[in-house]
């Protein structure tokens, strides 16, 4: 299962922005349009969204894009679609069909997470002075549930809804930083930043990549801490919520 690059990048802003906020109306727009403006023009969109042409470039700029070229360069691989656990026609079935495949991810995590590397992780959050946990929509909730569980530990922890204010706060940070990104399916750095911009740096932060991905590599980041998965809609995010609890 995975999501394209441009409805993480406009859902991202959409649960980021009020509704009536013109990055939220815009985004509200291309969801719900996005067959229809598949060939706009930045002057097409502007009008159909009743904002400025500059408000269009700036929401392309806040999805981390470089211009509304790029955009439409994604408009035009991109497709929604969404998994469906069960075909039954039975409720009773469909209840029981999902359940077990939550139940079934649920099982999988149990049995590939390495402990001794959670509990590294553990230890490093409560030894760094600036800890950042991040991830994109729904890994982006394990983040905030796992910001306030550290709340009530008495560690205060950053996180970004907004993917380029994630993409702002990894460009700045340094060698007391403690980064902690969860991707279900690995793809994270393909939405914006390259990772070796972070490996490259001269005082690095320290950086664990949740992950289910078998092919994320350890020397891209500090430490990758993997889960095996079928990588369906039932096991999303409840294995990446299981690990943050």
């Amino acid at each position: 299962m995975f999501y394209g690059k441009l409805p993480i990048m406009v859902l991202s802003e959409m649960v980021s922005n009020k509704r009536d906020s013109t990055n939220g109306q815009i985004a509200a727009f291309i969801l719900e349009h996005l067959d229809e403006i598949r060939d706009d023009s930045i002057r097409d969109l502007a009008s159909k969204t009743h904002v400025s042409i500059s408000s269009i470039s700036r929401f392309c700029r806040d999805m981390g894009l470089q211009d509304y070229m790029e955009f439409k360069n994604l408009i035009a691989t991109t497709s929604l679609k969404f998994e469906i656990c069960s075909q039954s026609k039975s409720l009773t079935v469909q209840k029981d069909e999902y359940i077990a495949a939550v139940q079934d991810s649920l099982a999988r995590v149990h049995n590939s997470l390495d402990m001794k590397l959670l509990y590294q992780l553990a230890d490093d959050i409560r030894r760094y002075p600036k800890v950042a946990i991040f991830g994109m929509l729904k890994a982006e909730t394990v983040a905030m549930n796992l910001q306030s569980d550290l709340a009530m530990l008495g560690k205060v922890s950053t996180t970004k809804v907004q993917f380029s204010e994630q993409m702002n706060y990894l460009s700045k940070v340094d060698a007391e930083d403690l980064i902690i990104i969860f991707s279900f399916s690995g793809i994270y750095y393909d939405y914006g930043m390259p990772r070796s911009h972070l490996n490259h740096r001269g005082n690095r932060p320290k950086i664990y990549f949740i992950t289910s991905d078998k092919d994320a590599k350890s020397g891209s980041y500090d430490h990758v801490i993997w889960f095996d998965s079928k990588q369906d809609q039932a096991s999303h995010p409840y294995q990446l919520q299981l690990i943050g609890g």
